[in-house]
């Protein structure tokens, strides 16, 4: 985790707050990546999940950081998958592999394209 954090209950969390981690089900799984914006909608799954407290970022966050944030996402990514070209359909699998990567390390919600 990083360390600029607090321990939210669900009462005390709002939309428009921020992650300071990867949240995970108790299970493990991966619900929501760090830097996640929540939202009303995420909020009201989190009973059903079983999360009753969140880590959240202490201080607002900037848009200089959110780019930053991205910036490396993207550079990660584009390393990872250096020798793959992204607009050549030969290698489908590495083609979907790395949408669902970039998608999951930006934050993009789920829509009917990628379902």
């Amino acid at each position: 985790m990083t360390g600029n954090y607090h321990q939210l209950t669900l009462a005390e969390v709002r939309p428009g707050m921020v992650l300071s981690d990867v949240l995970l089900d108790v299970q493990g799984n991966v619900l929501l990546p760090q830097g996640t914006v929540l939202s009303d909608a995420m909020l009201a799954l989190m009973p059903r999940h079983g999360i009753a407290v969140l880590p959240i970022v202490k201080e607002e966050v900037t848009p200089e950081v959110v780019a930053a944030t991205l910036q490396r996402h993207e550079a990660r990514i584009a390393q990872l998958f250096r020798k793959n070209d992204p607009d050549s359909g030969s290698d489908w699998a590495t083609a979907t592999l790395r949408r669902f990567v970039t998608d999951f390390r930006l934050g993009v919600e789920e829509t009917p394209e990628h379902e």
